[in-house]
């Protein structure tokens, strides 16, 4: 029988390579996000290339009550929900604290902490009844480290980082393997969203370097999910060889 993996912000970038990866490795799929057209086409691309089963739901993360009723249209085998990838999450704006955008700030925490939150409350109750489950949080090396003009983004993968661990210890009693991986440097759309569609600003950031792309990240998360039982990937960071810490790269 197939397991049942729920990814979140599956649109585009490591969402979407993570769920072609576990599609065609024995998961059926509930994708979720925000763009609708994308959601479809990711879902045909998905059934052409694997067979496995797609369900998608189109809804904000930032809502409780959308994203609480999108979980709650789910029956049958679908409710059983193997694996939750808590991959929704953006940076937006690069103004130090003192000029910083309060709009860019909200879209951050309410993606990157309380919609992992909403998520996690709704999934979670049933791996506990069933004893079972794995829950994977996409931090990031911003997670780990800090870099200027960064406070809020910086703060909100942080914030990952504990509840991660928190998680881990609430969910520990139940056999529920809780992780997550911290990526430096990946080239999706991060650094577009990040310069508020600049298209060339973005670009910059990888100008002179190789960084990491999506399939790497899709590639070590389907590592975290082979493990035996008694085995749990507590937190994964992985960095571009030419990337040694959040501000130090190698530009040729």
């Amino acid at each position: 029988m197939r397991k049942i993996a729920l990814i979140t912000g599956a649109t585009s970038g490591i969402g979407k390579a993570t769920a072609l990866i576990l599609a065609a490795n024995g998961y059926d799929l509930i994708i979720t996000g925000r763009r609708e057209e994308l959601l479809k086409d990711l879902t045909s691309e998905i059934i052409k290339d694997t067979g496995a089963a797609v369900i998608s739901l189109c809804f904000d993360i930032r809502d409780l009550n959308q994203t609480d009723l999108a979980i709650k249209s789910l029956s049958g085998n679908w409710i059983a929900i193997d694996l939750l990838i808590n991959n929704a999450g953006l940076a937006v704006g690069i103004e130090p604290v003192h000029e910083g955008v309060i709009d860019d700030w909200d879209r951050m925490i309410d993606t990157n902490v309380k919609g992992l939150l909403y998520i996690s409350r709704i999934i979670s109750p049933g791996m506990v009844a069933r004893e079972s489950g794995h829950i994977i949080n996409i931090s990031s090396i911003a997670g780990h480290e800090i870099y200027p003009n960064g406070a809020a983004y910086c703060g909100s993968k942080h914030a990952v980082k504990a509840i991660t661990k928190a998680m881990r210890m609430e969910l520990l009693p139940y056999g529920i393997k809780v992780s997550s991986i911290s990526p430096g440097m990946v080239n999706t759309e991060f650094s577009l969203v990040r310069f508020k569609g600049d298209q060339t600003r973005a670009d910059n950031v990888y100008k002179g370097l190789t960084p990491l792309y999506a399939p790497d990240i899709a590639e070590s998360i389907l590592f975290m999910v082979t493990r035996p039982p008694h085995v749990n990937i507590e937190d994964l960071v992985i960095m571009p060889t030419d990337q040694a810490s959040a501000r130090d790269y190698r530009r040729r």
